[in-house]
């Protein structure tokens, strides 16, 4: 029964998770109950790959109750906010890592058709199907170093309605044929509702507050964080780092005097192929051109890349703040971005959170998202 007898290296974790939150925060130490029902539910998810309190009772013979697990997650006066940073506090110390390139990007799931008490649901664009569907975004922060990919950061997206509003309203108008200058004019943001970037640069923030020890040597994000504004700020944060996005095809670079769409400036230098190696040893052959170019949206020198893979019939383009960067340290940079899809569809296929929300509110999606990540960070331990 693994409610009596949870796994060696869990009982290490929670013991050490316990001595980090003392010396944080001596007022708010777990209590023993709390550290029982953290271990009978990282047990719990490890065995059976889902987030279900009646599983989890199932599992452990009776050993806790699906409505007691409900009530300590709800109700347990458990310091949620500190749980996941000492958690990957204790992943860097174990390993020794002192550096590594973070990565931002986002991911959606689908909800039921109407969710009223689910945090952040609302209408997402399905690129699969081209429709729509109602569910939750999530903004996820990973860091990557040559022994270990671990998550460290998490914000729930929430759509700002007068924005939405606005937005369908002056799309209506616009295919209308009304001129801009009698269209509504876009709203003010919302503080309440930040953006993909303010996310992503708060996580930014609080990742260095919380982990200064640790070096970050890059940034990498796609192609909705490519903004000149985003790519100086983030820089700041991380210690004037190379910040790695994606520019849109149509984008406009200027190149002796003269200024181009991207496709058409890369289509007069196509790329050349190369061989590089994705983490693990994986051969990969690729087709890359590389300049420094003015960008005009941004109003100064970028280091621009055209990529594309074996197969593939256009180029995907890189973009970088710093310029003193080789093109294949750009490339090997940007490929661990692929590290967080591979961690978005196992953890929707197997650590549970794509399956339900456990409980309602902020707190019922965000403590689950939690507890995902410990057992992820555990089980690397």
């Amino acid at each position: 029964m693994f409610a009596q007898s949870p796994l060696p290296f869990i009982e290490h974790y929670v013991e050490e998770l316990e001595t980090e939150l003392k010396q944080l925060s001596p007022q708010r130490p777990l209590s023993g109950s709390q550290k029982r029902g953290l271990k009978y539910c990282l047990m719990g998810i490890l065995l059976t790959n889902q987030v279900c309190w009646s599983t989890f009772e199932r599992a452990g013979f009776g050993g806790y109750q699906a409505k007691g697990l409900s009530w300590m997650f709800w109700w347990s006066k458990i310091p949620w906010e500190w749980l996941l940073v000492m958690s990957v506090r204790l992943v860097l110390i174990h390993y020794g890592v002192h550096s590594g390139v973070l990565v931002a990007d986002d991911s959606s799931r689908k909800r039921a058709k109407i969710t009223r008490k689910i945090l952040a649901a609302h209408k997402l664009y399905d690129p699969k199907t081209g429709g729509y569907f109602n569910g939750q975004k999530i903004i996820l922060l990973l860091l990557v170093t040559p022994i270990i990919t671990l998550p460290v950061s998490f914000r729930f997206y929430r759509q700002d309605p007068l924005y939405s509003r606005w937005r369908k309203e002056n799309q209506r108008l616009k295919k209308a044929g009304i001129p801009k200058s009698q269209r509504p004019a876009r709203p003010l943001s919302d503080p309440n509702y930040p953006s993909y970037k303010q996310l992503v640069l708060e996580m930014l923030t609080a990742f260095g507050q919380h982990h200064p020890q640790v070096k970050v040597n890059a940034l990498v994000c796609d192609t909705q964080y490519g903004s000149c504004t985003f790519m100086e700020q983030a820089a700041q944060l991380i210690g004037h780092q190379p910040v790695i996005s994606q520019l849109r095809r149509n984008q406009k670079v200027r190149f002796r005097g003269r200024t181009l769409k991207l496709s058409e400036y890369f289509a007069r230098y196509p790329g050349t192929p190369f061989v590089t190696t994705l983490r693990g040893g994986q051969p990969l052959t690729v087709t890359v051109s590389s300049a420094r170019l003015y960008v005009t949206a941004h109003r100064c020198n970028r280091f621009v890349i055209a990529l594309k893979d074996e197969g593939e019939a256009e180029y995907r383009y890189l973009i970088a703040k710093d310029l003193s960067w080789r093109t294949m340290d750009i490339i090997h940079a940007y490929q661990l971005r692929w590290l967080i899809a591979v961690f978005f569809e196992d953890w929707k296929l197997y650590e549970g959170w794509g399956q339900l929300a456990k409980q309602p509110g902020e707190e019922g999606s965000s403590r689950s998202l939690m507890r995902e990540v410990f057992v992820r960070q555990v089980a690397k331990d």
